[in-house]
């Protein structure tokens, strides 16, 4: 990987990061319509960063997922608006439906990783 391609990954992590930050700490004092609307923006452009602009449209644009990210993105844009409670409503809706199938083959990799081990140890 080039030197400029982990420079971009560097800084998306970092504002996915602040983005996460921002958005969790606007929903811890009530709602507040700036940090969410900048929470939000960091993490989309912070995704951006981390997996491309091309591979970003490609994700959030394919045919079966368009009901979750319109859910999503409409989210987006209702927080944008200022109405922050709605907003995250659609938002958190639409994030599980978007990362609903890698949730599950997360927790399939991690229970399949964990049996492996405790077959492999033997307990004396």
């Amino acid at each position: 990987m080039n030197e400029s391609r982990m420079a971009n990954k560097k800084i998306g992590m970092g504002l996915t990061g602040f983005g996460v930050f921002f958005l969790f700490f606007g929903m811890i004092l009530f709602f507040d319509k700036a940090l969410l609307a900048i929470g939000n923006v960091l993490f989309v452009a912070g995704l951006a960063f981390v997996i491309g602009l091309e591979r970003t449209f490609r994700f959030f644009f394919q045919k079966h997922k368009m009901k979750a990210t319109g859910f999503f993105l409409g989210g987006v844009l209702i927080v944008l608006i200022g109405w922050p409670l709605i907003g995250m409503i659609l938002e958190i809706y639409g994030f599980f439906l978007l990362f609903s199938y890698s949730i599950k083959l997360w927790t399939y990799i991690c229970k399949r990783s964990i049996f492996k081990y405790c077959s492999r140890t033997q307990i004396r």
